[in-house]
């Protein structure tokens, strides 16, 4: 989000977090969630709803007409909050919901002590799409249908990730608004880790690192970047050896394979 909406969306995150500190938080990220995928679907609501020219109060007093009584307390206020705001796109109010529901689901975990467990759940989750070209096919497609994909989920994943966990992944699968799951699922993790203001390494080695390497390598990174780095680690055999650091944009590549490749680009220059 740039500009106006970057400003709107501070102003709803704040009434976001007056009305989540005595709410049910599983039932707000699925109301969140709910809302912004019917906002796309229907795009003259939500053009009405986003239209900077009619009038805030007018707004607010349609969106608890038409989500009174079907959506928890909590969410409609978050609701009525986003669609009193002006935003750079209309398409901008269905992110800010969907940002917000996923904040509410990190919550959750940080509330029952399984923020970490989330964390590394959804990265796993994403290497296991990653590998699986026939289980992310089936995942993105929009013609298959969102409780199809709701079974599938909850057969591979039930009973071995946190409930939070199902939760977000199915909810992010019954509709990726667009985008790809990848791309959905890393700005999720980003999210989650911004929950407790960290932010988050893909670590990927030839293999695993011990305890005290994650803890030096761990130590280093805060030293360096100044915030808590989540590791989400990786044995991958063709860095040869050493290892490869992505974090965002940056990559921290020490690998032999790396090494060989910064050669060769040499060599052809």
């Amino acid at each position: 989000m740039r500009g106006l909406s970057r400003t709107s969306f501070a102003a709803v995150e704040e009434r976001f977090n007056a009305v989540a500190a005595a709410a049910d938080l599983g039932r707000l990220a699925e109301d969140l969630h709910a809302v912004a995928v019917l906002l796309d679907g229907e795009h003259a609501l939500r053009r009405n709803l986003s239209d900077p020219a009619r009038p805030a109060g007018q707004k607010a007093g349609v969106t608890r007409s038409l989500l009174g009584g079907k959506v928890s307390d909590a969410a409609l206020e978050v609701v009525a909050a986003a669609v009193s705001e002006r935003w750079s796109r209309s398409g901008d109010l269905s992110d800010a919901l969907e940002r917000l529901s996923v904040v509410a689901a990190a919550a959750d975990a940080e509330s029952r002590e399984m923020l970490d467990d989330v964390e590394d759940e959804l990265f796993r989750f994403g290497r296991i799409v990653e590998a699986n070209p026939r289980l992310r096919m089936v995942l993105a497609d929009v013609a298959v249908p969102a409780d199809a994909k709701s079974g599938l989920l909850a057969g591979l994943l039930e009973g071995k990730v946190t409930p939070v966990t199902l939760g977000m992944v199915t909810r992010l699968v019954g509709s990726t608004r667009g985008r790809s799951l990848e791309a959905s699922l890393e700005e999720y993790i980003r999210l989650v880790a911004e929950q407790r203001q960290q932010l988050v390494a893909v670590v990927r080695s030839a293999v695993p690192l011990t305890d005290a390497q994650k803890r030096r390598l761990a130590d280093w990174l805060r030293s360096t970047y100044g915030r808590d780095v989540h590791l989400n680690t990786e044995v991958d055999p063709r860095v040869i050896g050493g290892f490869s650091v992505r974090l965002g944009d940056e990559m921290i590549d020490t690998t032999i394979a790396g090494r060989i490749e910064e050669v060769r680009r040499r060599l052809a220059g």
